[in-house]
């Protein structure tokens, strides 16, 4: 598949000749062509396999229930690690919830999470994160005996995180790429709160965790059937901010500008340049309606997460009992997944993972001055990372949910937009590696003290 791309920018700046990092990278283009929709479809097949994948479900048997099929996906990280020269750490990640945590856990229960990591060369303590559910359920969620094949919810997330782990293994990054199963979703988000509750504990750096959930169904309970669109969600801002944070937004901006939110415009801008087929829908919420995804820990604990998922959900193939009902047929199974749409979304995941994780550290200390000025100045903490080749600044307007402006303003760290009023356009900041990924962008959330 050929796509469209925008010509390479090379210019001078007036304070010398200070060349642009290249706008794209082939090397994203080959990662899109490398997603396999029959690789999708034989990792969905076997998880379907194991009957139930239910959190309650067997865990002592080779072929049925949630131990055989994280034993499973385990292998499957250590085969691609193989392949690679032992390119991925492969470990179970658990913890115990204990009777009365949740209605949904009867009884004291291990929950088991599967993590690969590609350890990035230049920053090997920071984590890009893309996960999949490994359980299901069907229509009583204490119900882990029955059937419960889970085909599109979630077998296609996890089986989109084991082919961005086969794709993603013949590169290398800058930073670390986490490739995760979690556990527990559908029993009260168990396996992700575990896994960010340990890198609390452990002081560990996550810049975001990309949530897929649900990415093979194209017909929805709605009668559409698009195979190109899908939803990004994203809340606007952590829920644990204090009250000064919020002071600053009523005054200089950011309602819509928390971390969340800019990993979300990272994922639609990188769709857009490098998939333009593809149109991703920013929704502006955790989540659907009253429901939850496996991002929700990662943003209770402070860290940017997003969910990515299918635009049209058929509500008959979720939560449900196999079963045929006047005439209706219910239940979660293969034969309604699309493998192509799930390659398809398997790879606009592998691009952010890979362009993120290629990038440099994001700007720290971002602070913007210009009130009652012609121009707006920003200013941020000076590195010294080789990593980093320059800065790009960029702006929009008040309304607009995208970065509609930007300029790479070279290797510094005080920078004045001329004539852009400060008043009618929000701005951020991010660096800018010397192949040219970007970092995601930062909102300022200081004022520049005035001299």
């Amino acid at each position: 598949m050929k796509y469209l791309a925008p010509l390479l920018l090379l210019s001078f700046t007036c304070l010398g000749q200070n060349i642009i990092p290249p706008s794209q990278d082939n090397r994203l283009y080959e990662i899109i062509d490398s997603c396999s929709a029959e690789r999708i479809k034989k990792d969905i097949t076997k998880l379907v396999s194991f009957g139930t994948r239910h959190t309650l479900s067997d865990t002592l048997s080779d072929t049925r229930g949630i131990g055989a099929a994280r034993r499973w996906i385990k292998s499957e990280f250590e085969k691609i690690s193989s392949a690679c020269n032992n390119c991925l750490e492969v470990n179970y990640q658990s913890g115990i919830v204990e009777k009365g945590e949740s209605r949904r856990i009867p009884e004291s229960t291990k929950i088991v999470n599967v993590v690969a990591i590609k350890r990035g060369t230049t920053y090997p303590d920071r984590y890009i994160i893309m996960s999949g559910d490994i359980d299901s359920r069907i229509s009583d969620p204490l119900n882990g005996v029955d059937d419960s094949p889970g085909a599109n919810d979630n077998a296609s997330g996890m089986a989109g995180v084991l082919e961005a782990a086969r794709v993603l293994s013949k590169y290398e990054f800058a930073n670390s790429i986490a490739f995760v199963g979690l556990s527990g979703e559908e029993q009260g988000l168990f396996g992700g709160k575990i896994m960010a509750a340990q890198a609390i504990k452990d002081s560990t750096e996550i810049i975001g965790i990309l949530n897929n959930d649900m990415i093979g169904n194209i017909q929805g309970i709605d009668g559409v059937i698009d195979n190109q669109s899908f939803r990004i969600f994203s809340e606007s801002a952590p829920p644990g901010e204090n009250e000064q944070k919020r002071i600053w937004k009523r005054f200089y901006g950011g309602e819509v500008d928390g971390i969340s939110r800019q990993l979300a415009r990272y994922v639609y801008s990188l769709t857009k340049q490098y998939m333009p087929q593809m149109n991703p829908i920013m929704i502006y919420r955790l989540d659907r309606f009253g429901r939850g995804g496996h991002h929700r820990p990662f943003n209770d604990a402070g860290f940017a997460g997003i969910r990515i998922m299918e635009a049209h959900e058929n509500y008959d193939q979720q939560h449900q009992d196999i079963r045929v009902e006047d005439g209706i047929s219910y239940g979660d199974r293969i034969e309604h997944v699309n493998f192509d749409y799930a390659a398809r979304l398997t790879a606009v995941n592998a691009i952010s993972l890979a362009s993120i994780a290629w990038a440099p550290k994001e700007v720290q200390g971002l602070m913007i001055g210009g009130a009652v000025r012609p121009s707006t100045r920003l200013k941020w903490d000076p590195s010294e990372d080789e990593y980093i080749s320059g800065y790009k600044v960029y702006w929009r307007e008040t309304t607009s949910p995208y970065w509609q402006y930007s300029r790479y303003v070279g290797n510094i760290n005080d920078f004045t937009l001329k004539n852009v009023v400060i008043d009618n356009y929000l701005f951020g900041v991010s660096a800018v590696s010397k192949d040219g990924h970007e970092s995601i962008i930062h909102f300022p959330t200081t004022l520049i003290p005035r001299r």
